[in-house]
């Protein structure tokens, strides 16, 4: 197997899981549907500067339709996350959405591209059980309630890993570019009708221009990972995110990270071995 889609789709995670982070931070501060919707645009505008200054080509309606899709599940998975991250402990709810949102891509993968290798799929099942690890974190209490964004947004980012995969055939730029449309159209028309804020406060705004940036660069990671490979390796290996969120919020936020959370890491590690064999 190429490495090169399998580096794409650890920088993916590696970009994604720091992007959520800083959505997170931001999302304590200030409403999280302002987080995206800028977060967003300040994406919109990166993206339509790379689009003049390398000049790809532009692709076909069917393109634009698989990229507006993704702009309309994506955004909601992000909205959804963010809450959960700001209203509970960011090392439960990253990595809930995460495990959740790889299942889709794998079983649209096997529908279209057949069965991986033995290897590939152990790989797959030890991704599985490493999000799992690090979400649990060793609680004793576990309430279904706590789950449901979570959830969520993991199955609303499984159909985004599909969709913004259908858009990337002919190109990379655009169908983000249709993507960014949809996501902050939508948004925005939702933050009217529901008449929530969209100002972003100020100590927020470093915090959501990162989180803007990032999720950029992670979605291109993953759409030329799923171009040049499969789509449910990229997705896997991208939804290994949430150990960068949870690396992160340990780091800079001392939440405690217990044993089962580094058996966690240790597996998801082991994970990438076996899919790059």
């Amino acid at each position: 197997m190429s490495l090169t889609p399998v580096v794409l789709g650890l920088t993916a995670a590696l970009v994604w899981g720091a992007g959520d982070f800083n959505g997170g931070i931001a999302s304590k501060r200030t409403n999280a549907l302002s987080v995206v919707i800028v977060a967003h645009g300040f994406s919109m505008a990166l993206l339509l500067v790379f689009a003049l200054v390398l000049r790809e080509s532009f692709p076909s309606t069917r393109a634009w339709m698989w990229g507006g899709l993704a702009g309309l599940v994506g955004p909601a998975g992000l909205v959804l996350l963010y809450k959960a991250l700001a209203g509970g402990k960011m090392s439960v709810a990253a990595p809930v959405s995460g495990v959740v949102g790889a299942a889709l891509p794998v079983i649209f993968g096997i529908f279209t591209r057949g069965w991986p290798s033995p290897w590939v799929l152990a790989g797959f099942g030890l991704a599985m059980v490493s999000i799992w690890l690090v979400s649990e974190g060793g609680s004793a209490r576990f309430r279904l309630a706590d789950l449901r964004l979570p959830v969520l947004a993991g199955l609303a980012f499984g159909f985004f890993f599909v969709a913004l995969h259908l858009a990337g055939d002919e190109s990379v730029i655009y169908p983000l570019i249709a993507v960014r449309i949809v996501s902050i159209s939508s948004l925005s028309l939702f933050a009217f009708f529901s008449r929530q804020p969209v100002m972003v406060a100020r100590e927020s705004w470093f915090p959501v221009l990162m989180s803007g940036l990032l999720d950029t660069l992670g979605n291109a990671a993953y759409a030329v990972s799923a171009q040049m490979g499969r789509v449910d390796i990229a997705a896997v290996l991208g939804s290994l995110y949430p150990g960068v969120t949870v690396w992160l919020a340990w780091i800079l936020l001392k939440e405690h990270v217990n044993r089962q959370q580094l058996v966690g890491i240790a597996a998801a590690l082991a994970a990438i071995v076996f899919i790059t064999i």
